[in-house]
């Protein structure tokens, strides 16, 4: 195959198989030129990954179709497809080459957004990489269907089953390859403490109330813990009530 000299090397693997698969691959047999596309659902790290390892002289075009099997199946139009020029060649006959890949996917209705390799990382943790962890954890509730099913339960059912659809190895590959992924793992696990927090705090208060009714007023009403607002992204998160804990311990 490499000997055909294709013009496009286009890589389907899993996250995790990337570096075996590329660096299995003779690409010294390979047309110097070649185009080398990706498909990864993250993206600094296969960037790194062609920069380090493919000839000097090869084209990287780094892409994430950001839709699947199921949020495809109905066709392509509007669904957006993420992709990072990491470095294409001056001469037209290359320019025009990548521009006719893109194509492919353009005419298929995708909504192109192009963005670096960074930006798409750091936008995925935030919502793609949430949005699996959220159906994952359902998941592991093992919800069922009810004769009494909201709108917004039906819409839950769905998120555990699109997510669930996945392999492991996807969403490993989403937290272990994307830098972002472990901030926003804390993030989410500190907004949940804080939430359970600002409930008992409310049911303290009534309990108390219900107590010691008027005699309350006597003495001097503990604070009740509220939902904090979270940080915003990048910036640094308290500790845990663990870690505050732990400290103390010690």
């Amino acid at each position: 195959l490499c000997e055909e000299h294709p013009e496009v090397m286009l890589l389907c693997t899993s996250v995790i198989s990337t570096e075996k698969v590329l660096r299995s691959l003779p690409l010294q047999r390979l047309k110097r030129s070649t185009l080398f596309v990706d498909v990864l659902s993250v993206k600094e790290f296969p960037r790194n990954l062609f920069m380090q390892i493919l000839p000097l002289d090869s084209d990287i075009l780094c892409t994430h179709p950001m839709f699947g099997p199921e949020s495809g199946k109905d066709g392509w139009n509007e669904l957006p497809f993420v992709y990072d020029k990491v470095r294409v060649g001056s001469e037209e006959s290359r320019i025009s080459r990548c521009e006719r890949f893109l194509d492919i996917f353009a005419k298929e209705g995708c909504r192109m957004v192009e963005m670096t390799c960074a930006e798409h990382d750091r936008h995925a943790a935030e919502s793609q990489f949430i949005t699996h962890t959220t159906g994952r954890v359902l998941e592991k509730l093992m919800l069922e269907s009810t004769p009494i099913n909201t709108k917004g339960y039906e819409t839950l059912l769905n998120l555990v089953e699109n997510t669930a659809s996945d392999s492991f190895d996807l969403y490993y590959g989403l937290f272990m390859y994307n830098k972002n992924a472990m901030e926003q793992l804390e993030r989410l696990d500190l907004a949940f403490e804080s939430l359970k927090k600002e409930l008992f705090g409310h049911l303290h208060d009534v309990l108390r109330k219900q107590l010691f009714g008027k005699m309350e007023g006597l003495d001097s009403p503990e604070e009740r813990p509220m939902l904090s607002k979270l940080p915003k992204n990048g910036a640094a998160l308290p500790p845990s009530s663990e870690t505050v804990r732990a400290q103390k311990n010690n």
